[in-house]
């Protein structure tokens, strides 16, 4: 599910125009980036939580040339889902 198709099932489930309801995504959006850019959580119940995280600097093969090089250290955004959805999760059958 895409940015506008999400707009569209919120927007068709509260019964509100669309462009309503992608100026309040578009700006919770953004204050979630902002939070996280600012070191801080954001933290979505039954969802779970972003949050920013450092990667350390690591020893990298290429599997192909077998050529070894160093990633360096980097900023990520990290999920850790909470404890509703694992275990939502958890209740699903895997369809592979």
């Amino acid at each position: 599910m895409n940015h506008k198709e999400v707009i569209a099932a919120v927007a068709s489930k509260m019964n509100m125009p669309v462009g309503d309801i992608e100026a309040y995504l578009n700006s919770a959006v953004e204050v979630m980036k902002n939070r996280i850019l600012d070191g801080k959580g954001v933290a979505l119940h039954g969802v779970g939580i972003f949050e920013m995280k450092r990667r350390e600097e690591r020893l990298s093969v290429h599997p192909a040339t077998g050529v070894r090089t160093i990633v360096p250290p980097k900023q990520v955004v990290g999920f850790k889902q909470g404890n509703q959805l694992k275990s939502k999760l958890k209740d699903l059958k895997y369809n592979g």
